[in-house]
């Protein structure tokens, strides 16, 4: 198996993601839009504004993604009371939105990829040239059709493990081929408890598949514990992000309003320059430092000194 720095790297479009590199930052906008163009938009403003790579949405084609025995029970939405089935295609996007979604990131400068959650979605999605990456929702893990299909593309898959057992991920893994594969440490509860983060599974992914990138999609409250992941080695993170966490939709409790947006991507940037290389040295400023304070030059300075 190829362990080397060079095989834990992974293109996602003019960026590239893994050990050593800029950690890749994602604004999950997911259906957060609650269907409305206008609200993508403006989320897409608020992540490039923040500093993020990229945004990611959900596409689902209704009538296979929603089981059939619920696409007459009705509940109540923004719009009124509606069929399952006529809301899931009310939040649902097409290709005239995703054009324009497509033609605003460009002028921002930032890129946009989704989660599939079908074949027919996947098929949609590969319209569009400009996409980094496609993402594997952590629902889908077990999807062996849809990641064959993902497979099929060519593309960097970004896979989210949340809700799965190390036996279902490996055997994803497996399906998906790990040459092109990012892996993503999930806990799918919305939001979830810090309790039941466990980021250290990051540091168990790492060892379990070496020439893995891996990072982090987080659903819960706060920002301190994404930095945590960042500092534990994540090299891609993801949040939720919202423009308003009282808006309707049952991921808006857990996702991250612009100024928290505008903070992680400033921390993480901080922490990422802050973690360094690893090898101990003595800094040039910290040369007048130590002429100031240091009372004994010690002998192991002594005997450098005489080598120099």
């Amino acid at each position: 198996m190829n362990t080397d720095a060079s095989s834990r790297l992974r293109k996602l479009g003019s960026r590239t993601a893994g050990p050593g590199r800029p950690v890749f930052v994602t604004g999950e906008i997911g259906i957060n839009h609650n269907g409305e163009l206008d609200n993508a938009i403006a989320l897409i403003d608020v992540a490039a504004e923040a500093g993020c790579d990229a945004v990611k949405f959900q596409k689902r084609t209704p009538e296979i993604c929603t089981p059939r025995d619920q696409w007459d029970i009705e509940r109540d939405t923004p719009w009124g009371r509606m069929k399952y089935i006529d809301y899931r295609h009310r939040v649902e996007f097409g290709e005239d939105e995703y054009r324009a979604i497509d033609e605003h990131c460009k002028e921002k400068g930032i890129a946009w990829f989704a989660s599939p959650w079908d074949t027919e979605a996947v098929a949609f999605l590969e319209k569009f040239e400009s996409i980094p990456a496609h993402k594997v929702a952590s629902a889908s893990l077990t999807d062996d059709e849809l990641l064959r299909a993902l497979r099929a593309t060519g593309r960097t898959v970004i896979l989210s493990t949340g809700m799965s057992t190390p036996k279902q991920i490996r055997h994803a893994v497996e399906v998906l081929g790990s040459e092109n594969i990012l892996l993503c440490h999930a806990t799918s509860t919305y939001p979830a408890k810090a309790e039941e983060l466990n980021l250290r599974v990051i540091n168990t992914l790492q060892n379990e598949f070496p020439n893995v990138p891996i990072g982090y999609s987080g659903h819960e409250t706060g920002l301190q514990t994404t930095l945590a992941a960042v500092a534990l080695g994540a090299t891609f993170v993801e949040r939720h992000i919202t423009l308003d966490r009282a808006m309707w939709g049952s991921d808006q409790a857990a996702s991250v309003e612009p100024q928290g947006l505008t903070r992680l991507v400033r921390d993480i940037r901080t922490i990422e320059a802050s973690l360094g290389d690893g090898v101990k040295k003595v800094y040039e400023s910290e040369l007048g430092p130590m002429k100031k304070l240091r009372r004994v030059a010690g002998v192991v300075a002594e005997a450098d000194a005489a080598q120099d």
